[in-house]
Parts: structure tokens; sequence; C-alpha cells
């Protein structure tokens, strides 16, 4: 019941600025804790240290999920909670800006993708920009709402706390960088486990929602084409139920990288109206997630 309601309450309210402009987001909290840890122990020998400073964070989400899940009213706060770390409805208004802003001109367009995405943008034609905005409404949609949701449903407001700051520290050290190599190894692999089966949980979401059972050929023959083990996956079910080609060649800090296509049979020159099509995906799928913990709820 209260991940049902967290799901609505996210649905309907979002991200009220008018709250977070007032106080941290709980994701802030978590990403002054992961820098610090960075700042203060990402030195020699750095992947021990990196391992400790994971193992840290999860022992202190999981305490402090059940500290709070135990107060009065634990599963009110455990609703509350949930509803903020879920990511739907700020999802799927920012993929929807880029539609908008792309319908406007190319170069809005640019700016607006280049919020949501981290390759670079200033070279992008209008296909570019459409196809970085849905692989990330695909890779958001599985990070962002579905494993959090399934971390509620397994554990409680500790489980989707814990896969929250990992999840965090994956995006901020988790990098193959001089500085990061070593000591985000933990966060990106521990972010690797814990995404393993919602990945492919929100490939199916996708794939049923639109009806799509022939699309299960496509999402795992290309689905490890991703040099991510589990974005892919979304990834690919997105592409096939869209008919449009995600990946293929981007680049990144002024480098032009050659990464295969996900459903190369897809269309090559998505616009804005793919873009409006992959937030309608969205909110399908989002609408199946609910309706499955509905009626797990009812039984």
């Amino acid at each position: 019941m209260t991940l049902f309601a967290a799901l609505l309450l996210d649905a309907l309210l979002g991200e009220p600025r008018w709250l977070w402009d007032r106080a941290p987001h709980p994701a802030v909290l978590m990403g002054r804790a992961v820098g610090w840890c960075d700042r203060r122990f990402n030195r020699p020998p750095a992947r021990a240290m990196g391992v400790l400073c994971v193992a840290g964070l999860v022992i202190g989400a999981g305490l402090l999920g059940l500290f709070i899940a135990a107060l009065p009213g634990g599963a009110l706060w455990s609703t509350l909670i949930a509803a903020i770390l879920l990511a739907q409805r700020s999802l799927a208004d920012h993929v929807g800006r880029v539609a908008s802003a792309l319908g406007r001109s190319l170069s809005e367009g640019r700016h607006a993708v280049a919020q949501i995405v981290g390759r670079d943008t200033a070279a992008m034609d209008e296909a570019a920009v459409a196809r970085a905005a849905i692989e990330s409404a695909a890779e958001n949609l599985g990070d962002g709402v579905v494993a959090p949701a399934f971390w509620f449903a397994v554990a409680g407001l500790p489980g989707i706390l814990i896969y929250k700051i990992v999840n965090t520290a994956d995006s901020m050290v988790g990098y193959r960088t001089p500085r990061h190599e070593a000591f985000g190894w933990a966060a990106a692999r521990l972010d690797d486990v814990l995404n393993w089966i919602p990945a492919r949980l929100t490939a199916g979401l996708i794939a049923v929602a639109h009806l799509r059972a022939d699309a299960w050929r496509v999402i795992l023959r290309d689905a490890g084409l991703h040099r991510s083990p589990n974005a892919g996956w979304p990834e690919a079910a997105m592409a096939v139920c869209l008919d449009v080609s995600l990946s293929g060649p981007r680049a990144y800090d002024g480098r032009m990288q050659d990464f295969p296509w996900v459903f190369p049979e897809g269309r090559r020159d998505p616009g804005a109206a793919e873009i409006r099509a992959a937030v309608t995906a969205l909110w399908r799928t989002w609408a199946l997630l609910a309706a499955l913990v509905a009626l797990t709820m009812a039984w």
C-alpha cells in the first residue's frame, strides 16, 4: 500500500519547487555524503577505501531507513520519502521539455537535452538531440522509477535508501577516470548488481505496456551492445517500441565515439514527435507498474 501511494504521489506532485527551494532534497544530502567520502577517503589504497566508504554508506542508509520506519507514523513517513525518491513525474517533465524546446529550434533543443545527458551537445543535429532524450528517458525509467520501486517492494524504506545512495555514489564516482577508477569501483559494481533485475524488469514492462511480445527478439539481441550491463535493456525495449534506432556515434569531451546502433533497422531521423512518444511510453509503463503493485496489494 505504501508503494502504491508513493507512486501516485510522485506522479501527481513530482518535485514541488516551493519545497526544495527551502529545504535540501534527500538526493542532495546523499550527494553531499558521497562527496565528503570522496574528498576525505579517496587516497591509496583507493579501491579498498572505496569499498569501505560504500559499505559505510549502505549501512548508514539502511539503519536510517529502519529508524524512520520504526517512528510513530512510520508508514506515512515511508510513503512520503519513497514518493520523493521516485522520479517518474520529474523524468517525464524533463524529457517533455526537450521535445518542446526542439519544436521551437535546434539550439533550444540542444540546450534542453544538455540538462539531462552527459554527452557533448553543441554539434548535435535534430536526430541526435531526439536520440539522446529518448535514451535518457529509457535509462532513467529503469534507475529512477522501476529500480527504486523494486527495492522498496523488496526491503521497504531501508531498501530504497540503500539503492539511492549506491546509485548516487555511482553517478558521482563510478567513472573510469584517473581519480575515480579505483575509488569508485565498488560503487559502480554494486550499482550494476542492484540494477540487474530492475533493468530487465523495465524492459519487460515497456514491451508489455506496448503489447509488443516480439520486442524480446530485439531486446535479447541488442541489450548487450550497450557499454553498461543494464542500461541496454530498457533502451533496446524503448527503441523497438518506438521504431527508432538509438545509441550510435556520439561525442564525449570533444572526442567522437563510435558506439553500435541499438535496433539499427529503426528510424534514424527521430525528432520532437518521437520524444513525445517516449514520454507517452514512460507513462504507459508507469501505469502498468502501478497496476501490478495494486494487484499485488489486492492479492
